[in-house]
């Protein structure tokens, strides 16, 4: 049978990548890169064809695929009419999504930079009848967390003051719109990483690993090929869970006979800690190492940045497979089948590539941000937005600011408060809090996680958000506007806007199209417009 019959359009269906990326931009009326359709092909999604050792699509297929996944009428059938579809920002593609510094460390929980665009920026859209912020205005998000808003607000020519009870949340925020000496950061980080080099001379998890990678490769392709493997579970060909367990146990032999080969000490002595626990013992030694080395570092600025960059490539080297990685489970010290790859995975050995990569790539959006930025003042403050004195904190770092501030005021606030029951925000990075030695707040937390969704914790939390309103509207113009994004799946809000002296006087429905979790279906969340009452 000829591959064309595959296709049941015909032979005209069929294409190249670039073809098809060409097709699908137009089909879908916004971009669609080359590597997304090689994607698709990768994991399974539509089928390969080849003519000539070229990979060929097919188109029919491929518009299959794209009328199965959610789409605007289907999703207003499932969350309601009122959904308002141009803040789902689906012709955004993840790159942009995820710009610059908005991806410069994984934080749970954190809106995309557009949404805060649409709201601040005067010239987002055509079609808005109100503008809300102007250029020079001071904006201000209560709930920090790894500044989106302080960024966004850099961009577009506002000044921007964030508070955070999180004191690593303050820094990941502070180093994304702080000035660096590019020069200086460049040259510490090639240091550090000859530094790192140094040190693993002689130690033999480097070669294990590297070896551990060839024979895993060879083992994989055997047995897992992609994509024809991922096609034969798709159609049921294959029983994954069987096949799977057959052959992870049939790698272990391999994997333990390298560990007895390079003398592998795969855990660490003692697991009383989060980095006694989550990490295999040459991991340890190489994070150890590093953060020995960070704090011989004078320069202040340099320091945090490079704090970020471990901090990251601590994240990224857990003892943990890699579908568990948001949300840990059990350490993982073997070779095992990862359900998310398809194939036979391994725990990390060495944190070099996570290093070398993450460090060039925090200095491209670092300097990527700073062609865009603008000469304003912003600032994530480290405080309870319920107690802390905005005047105060500002003046005591930026003095000249704290008079602009205390004449001007506040003009509103744009944030997104945690969601009740949803996420125990210091947890997400524990690993950070004790390799630098941060305090914890996390009874300070408001709706954290451990404390469930029930009626008192629901009552604690629209006690916690109203006073936190309550304190900074006396930093606020007299005509101030708020907006605050939350699901508000429990009907709360309404009862924090009235305990706030407040009036809802508008609600934005979005549609979240691009979430992280593994429930992917129909979700929305509400971005509240509150006034003075």
């Amino acid at each position: 049978m000829k591959q064309e019959d595959f296709c049941k359009s015909g032979r005209d269906s069929l294409v190249n990548i670039i073809e098809a990326s060409k097709w699908a931009s137009s089909y879908l009326d916004r971009p669609v890169t080359p590597s997304n359709i090689s994607y698709l092909v990768q994991y399974g999604r539509i089928k390969r064809y080849k003519s000539d050792g070229k990979t060929l699509v097919c188109l029919n297929e491929l518009r299959s695929y794209y009328d199965s996944q959610t789409h605007e009428k289907k999703w207003k059938e499932i969350l309601g009419s009122d959904l308002n579809w141009a803040l789902s920002f689906a012709e955004y593609k993840e790159s942009e999504r995820t710009k610059h510094v908005h991806r410069l460390h994984p934080y749970k929980g954190k809106f995309i930079p557009q949404l805060v665009e649409y709201f601040l920026d005067s010239h987002t859209d055509s079609f808005k009848t109100e503008v809300y912020f102007q250029q020079g205005d001071i904006v201000l998000d209560p709930f920090c967390g790894s500044g989106t808003t302080l960024v966004q607000a850099n961009e577009l020519g506002m000044h921007a003051i964030g508070i955070d009870v999180s004191s690593f949340n303050s820094m990941i925020s502070n180093v994304k719109v702080a000035k660096h000496d590019f020069p200086k950061l460049s040259s510490t980080i090639q240091e550090l990483t000859q530094k790192l080099t140094q040190f693993q001379r002689g130690k033999r998890n480097v070669t294990f690993e590297e070896h551990l990678l060839y024979e895993l490769s060879l083992f994989n392709a055997k047995y897992f090929p992609s994509p024809q493997y991922r096609r034969m579970v798709r159609n049921g060909t294959i029983n994954e869970k069987e096949y799977a367990a057959e052959k992870e146990k049939k790698f272990l032999k391999t994997y333990y006979e390298l560990v007895d080969k390079y003398q592998i000490k795969v855990e660490q002595d003692k697991d009383d800690t989060f980095l006694d626990k989550w990490f295999l013992a040459p991991v340890r030694s190489e994070i150890d190492f590093l953060f020995d080395e960070l704090k011989k570092i004078k320069c202040v600025s340099t320091k945090k940045v490079i704090a970020i960059i471990l901090s990251r490539t601590v994240r990224s080297c857990r003892a943990t497979t890699h579908a568990d990685l948001a949300t840990l489970k059990k350490p993982v010290t073997a070779t095992y089948y990862c359900k998310k790859h398809g194939k036979i995975c391994k725990p990390i050995f060495s944190i070099s590539n996570w290093w070398k990569r993450y460090s060039k790539d925090t200095l491209k959006r670092l300097s990527e941000f700073n062609k865009l930025r603008t000469d304003t003042f912003q600032v994530c403050l480290t405080g309870d937005s319920r107690t802390i004195d905005i005047f105060k904190e500002i003046d005591k770092r930026n003095p000249r600011f704290a008079e602009i501030l205390r004449h001007k005021k506040i003009r509103g606030i744009f944030s997104s408060p945690p969601y009740v029951g949803l996420i125990n925000y210091h947890e997400q990075h524990a690993y950070a809090y004790e390799l630098f030695g941060f305090e914890r707040q996390d009874e300070l937390e408001i709706g954290p996680l451990f404390r469930g969704t029930g009626k008192e914790a629901r009552e604690s939390y629209v006690i916690g958000i109203s006073d936190v309103l309550n304190n900074c509207k006396k930093f606020l113009q007299e005509n101030y506007d708020i907006f605050l994004v939350a699901n508000d799946k429990y009907n709360i809000y309404p009862s924090i806007a009235d305990r706030s002296g407040m009036k809802i006087v508008n609600r934005f429905k979005r549609p979240v199209l691009n979430r992280v979790e593994k429930d992917r279906s129909a979700y929305s969340e509400i971005i509240f417009h509150l006034k003075k009452k």
